[in-house]
């Protein structure tokens, strides 16, 4: 797109955030001012309450006062854990000067890009096609409808208030050019948003996925595992489509590969040695420097992964990293209510990883005795240090391959282990802590149910189910409407946002995978009702794929369909898997239908990019490789069901009652003296068979 050189003037280089650090800091203590921000639930809102900005949340208040004073509008978004975000606020939002300025000739909204991500997305692509570079805190100004006609990310003050009076002053001489520009550029972002499917959609064969696998390997790191290079980020859906792809094809090299990711991850500093969880990335090659933050979407899709890579190569490792990680889940991001917090800051007292970092004097004072061996263990050396004095814990093998090379019993080793990360969080208790973003988003909540439904199948550990299935009676009690609105976000009792599709996407996973363990009928009618209501309010038959908005909410200057997945999955993609799923079950062939043409569409997206479109790529497995429905009926059905779940099973769906049930995969076929197992596919069944072994001879095949 052709920029006018008035606006090329205003753009700044600024180097690319991909995901800001965070820093613990309050608002101004004096409170002197109080603006409308100060309703809200959001923590990085409420942070900004009292700025002298006259901030507004996104809304009609805040835009009708644009239109009537005839202002334009600023837009700044970010979020609570984003260090630049709390940078620029506190160089210019709370600079009284710099806030008359916006003030006296602008409207001010603040956004939380985790709530509103369909207003990150809009303002994200014009910034991209200003030719600048994305990240947060992201700042753009817009005409008083809300198209962009400037922006960029974190602003010094002085540049901030050079770029604010050049734009104004040019918008006042200049409103027609004004006008014509905002109007290009917001046709170039409604067509950056526009879902081309390809002309001749057909799914890849096997060996054209074969050769795709390939050649994506050729960039992971064999030492190390991952991608290579740095900065160096989890990827747990890309991991997922490996260890199926690795799995169901038995290509040995690709499980190696995810092994070796999961295992040089866990013993990293990317991962909390202490007290459990994973942050946000590491900025060098060998996991070992991370970006301290911690979210909740990584953790819980991370604690999914070990799960099932612990049901496929059950290393002990894996089941530790499942339950430190939900130990700390619980212990540091779990409300009163059952629901998860969404994050955890990088920073405390204004410095990055403070919290988690360590002084050998410290470690030597608290161990005492055992220092040597800990320090041998965790790297208290050249290889754990990080910077002003400080080491990461940091290790260089797992604690059964240590204890035998120190010659010392492996399993009372992994007791000392236990007693020094006590000794460390109790010494770490007395820290101050990094900020908590303690509001609850429903699609970061549903992955925390997958990742827990997961770890009970590899486990057995009936609290993780527990726990799985009282965030999600929150969901539906507190989030999901009489109304059939399900509801993006949620704090101390209040619901604000309607639902995106993702929310609805990943909640609708979550309630299959609740259903398929605990053989409650009523999840799976909540999840078919859910995917009723995207059908009816998501769905756009022009692309057989699904609107990231509802058709009832509102859609600033375009819809845009999300396809391509990231750290978190695509709605679409997400939806695609899920209606397959539920299709199966219910013996629903619309639902189906739309699923296979949805992947068919991605088919050469996959084969080009399938780092991007690993939920697809899962999808494609499963209709590349026989998939089977499996029922289990009778008396003892929760029993056989554990059995089932408790070994990794991507080739199928599993359901189970122990009652009579008029779902279709078990009309007809309960007895109350004996269980069966039925395995069918499409719907055609093999004949009953009461021995487990019987029936992996039939779906393991």
């Amino acid at each position: 797109m052709q920029i006018k050189s008035v606006f090329l003037s205003l753009y700044i280089a600024l180097f690319l955030l991909d995901s800001c650090s965070s820093q613990n800091r309050n608002t101004m203590e004096d409170h002197a001012h109080t603006n409308a921000l100060i309703n809200e639930t959001s923590p990085y809102l409420l942070q900004h309450a009292h700025n002298p900005v006259n901030w507004y949340p996104w809304g009609e208040k805040a835009l009708e006062k644009a239109r009537k004073e005839g202002k334009l509008i600023i837009v700044s978004i970010g979020y609570s854990s984003c260090h630049w975000c709390h940078v620029m606020e506190h160089e210019s939002f709370e600079d009284s000067t710099v806030a008359q300025l916006m003030n006296d000739h602008f409207v001010c909204i603040k956004v939380d890009r985790e709530e509103r991500p369909d207003i990150d997305h809009i303002y994200m692509t014009a910034v991209h096609l200003l030719n600048q570079q994305g990240g947060w805190p992201l700042n753009c100004i817009a005409l008083p409808d809300g198209r962009p006609i400037w922006g960029g990310t974190y602003f010094p003050k002085a540049q901030w208030i050079n770029a604010l009076s050049q734009v104004r002053d040019y918008h006042e001489k200049n409103p027609e050019e004004t006008e014509a520009y905002a109007t290009k550029l917001a046709e170039g972002i409604a067509q950056n948003s526009i879902f081309q499917a390809d002309e001749v959609a057909s799914p890849l064969s096997k060996e054209e996925l074969a050769a795709t696998i390939k050649k994506w390997s050729k960039q992971f790191d064999p030492k190390y595992g991952g991608m290579q290079g740095a900065p160096k980020f989890p990827m747990p859906l890309s991991l997922e489509f490996q260890l199926q792809y690795g799995v169901q094809t038995g290509d040995q090299e690709i499980l190696d590969h995810v092994s070796t990711t999961l295992t040089m991850m866990a013993r990293g500093g990317i991962y909390d040695q202490a007290g459990g969880g994973f942050s946000r990335y590491s900025v060098d090659p060998i996991w070992k420097v991370p970006h301290f933050e911690k979210m909740l979407y990584d953790n819980a899709q991370l604690i999914g992964l070990y799960a099932m890579a612990y049901q496929v190569f059950g290393d002990e490792s894996h089941r530790h990293v499942i339950e430190q990680s939900i130990a700390f889940l619980k212990r540091e991001m779990t409300n009163s209510e059952g629901s998860f917090y969404s994050a955890l800051d990088a920073d405390s007292e204004g410095v990055e990883g403070k919290f988690y970092v360590w002084k050998q004097e410290e470690l030597e004072e608290l161990l005492r005795g055992d220092f040597d061996l800990f320090s041998e263990y965790y790297n208290i050396n050249k290889t754990g240090f990080w910077e002003h004095g400080n080491y990461i814990l940091y290790r260089s093998s797992d604690p059964g391959i240590f204890a035998t090379a120190q010659g010392l019993e492996p399993q009372a080793f992994k007791k000392r282990i236990a007693s020094w990360n006590k000794l460390l969080l109790d010494a770490r208790s007395q820290r101050v802590r990094p900020g908590l973003d303690d509001k609850s988003l429903t699609s970061w909540n549903a992955l925390m149910i997958s990742g827990l439904v997961k770890a009970y199948r590899a486990t057995g550990e009936a609290e993780y189910l527990e726990m799985a299935a009282r965030c999600a009676a929150l969901i539906r009690d507190k989030m999901w409407s009489k109304e059939q609105v399900l509801h993006r976000n949620y704090k101390a009792g209040r619901v604000t946002i309607p639902g995106f599709h993702i929310d609805y996407a990943l909640t609708i996973e979550a309630l299959l995978d609740l259903y398929e363990s605990t053989m409650e009928k009523g999840w799976l009618e909540l999840a078919q009702e859910m995917t009723e209501v995207s059908i009816k309010k998501f769905y756009d038959p022009a692309s057989g794929m699904f609107r990231y908005n509802a058709d009832d909410t509102e859609v600033l200057i375009t819809h845009h369909l999300e396809t391509q997945d990231n750290v978190i999955p695509s709605s679409n993609s997400v939806m695609a898997n899920s209606l397959f799923r539920l299709g199966q079950l219910l013996v629903q062939r619309e639902y189906l239908e739309i699923s296979s043409s949805m992947v068919e569409q991605m088919s050469a997206r996959i084969g080009q990019y399938p780092n991007g479109f690993s939920g697809w790529g899962k999808l494609l497995l499963k209709q590349l490789h026989p998939y089977y429905e499996i029922a289990v009926v009778g008396p003892d059905a929760a029993k056989v069901l554990a059995q089932i779940q408790s070994e990794y099973l991507p080739q199928g769906v599993v359901a189970a009652t122990s009652k009579e049930s008029n779902l279709p995969l078990f009309k007809g076929r309960y007895t109350k003296d004996k269980t069966h197992i039925f395995v069918c596919r499409d719907n055609v069944c093999q004949l009953p068979v009461e021995d487990l072994k019987d029936a992996k001879a039939i779906y393991n095949h």
